[in-house]
């Protein structure tokens, strides 16, 4: 496993292609209510991007070994779809959830986030979800710091989930990432403490947990991308890209619209 280790100018890039990648989900937010689809959404993301950023929107096209290329330039899962969501015609509806996925290719560096929308007013249990979803990631996030481990993220972002009831996504993960849109190390979501791989300062990866408010299992679509829960429970999704410093870690993903960083309801898990 190569584990690039990225240099200053990679990091400099890093981070316009981060905030950049940010700063699409600024836009779209007043875009997301009740009766927009989400094929308009990738309509007004795409355009956005190439003319108005001069980015690449990293996932069109995009085909790994075993998949068909990717039809869109954003990824848009709504309610029980996990990850992947292939954007279509189907309006949105009050009380929906939608996870969008936002990648962009800027100066030939990826900057990769995701946000959780809430279309109208939705149910409270279906906001919780998103916001231990979000609390998960930012567990995870605060671990970051050379000489932790992998292990030390996922093995906190399992028990912030659990300890609440939900179930985390084993299938998929975060990943490094840099010039290649993935790149080791892939970074699961649940684990235990002082394992996997050691962390060092110039590593970037996102870290993007998938919490299920039923159980984990999954189920592949016929489209070939999209990911649902097995038992039709709704999932939720948030992601930022993480650069490792000298002392901690650095959030590249942010931009004015982003939001707060959550008051943390339980102690990190350390090794």
């Amino acid at each position: 496993m190569t584990i690039v280790i990225k240099t200053q100018e990679d990091i400099e890039k890093m981070r316009i292609a981060g905030r950049l990648a940010s700063e699409v989900l600024d836009y779209i937010t007043p875009f997301v209510k009740p009766g927009v689809t989400t094929l308009e959404l990738n309509r007004l993301c795409h355009e956005y991007m190439v003319n108005v950023q001069g980015t690449i929107p990293a996932p069109l096209n995009y085909c790994p070994p075993g998949y068909t290329p990717y039809p869109a330039a954003i990824c848009t899962s709504v309610n029980q779809v996990i990850c992947h969501g292939i954007p279509n015609d189907k309006p949105l509806k009050n009380g929906d959830v939608v996870n969008l996925d936002i990648t962009v290719i800027k100066d030939g560096y990826h900057g990769d986030n995701s946000r959780m929308f809430e279309v109208g007013t939705v149910a409270s249990h279906t906001r919780r979800l998103s916001q231990v979803t979000y609390e998960c990631m930012w567990l995870g996030i605060e671990l970051v710091k050379p000489g932790a481990r992998l292990g030390d993220i996922g093995a906190a972002i399992q028990r912030h989930a659990e300890k609440n009831g939900y179930s985390v996504v084993r299938e998929f993960c975060g990943h490094g990432i840099g010039k290649k849109f993935h790149e080791e190390p892939q970074v699961l979501h649940y684990g235990k403490p002082g394992t996997g791989v050691e962390l060092k300062a110039g590593m970037i990866f996102t870290i993007e947990p998938m919490i299920n408010a039923g159980k984990k299992d999954i189920r592949s679509m016929p489209d070939g991308w999209t990911i649902v829960t097995k038992d039709r429970s709704i999932s939720a999704q948030w992601e930022h890209t993480i650069l490792v410093t000298e002392t901690g870690y650095e959030v590249l993903t942010q931009s004015a619209g982003s939001p707060a960083k959550p008051v943390l309801l339980s102690a990190p898990v350390t090794a």
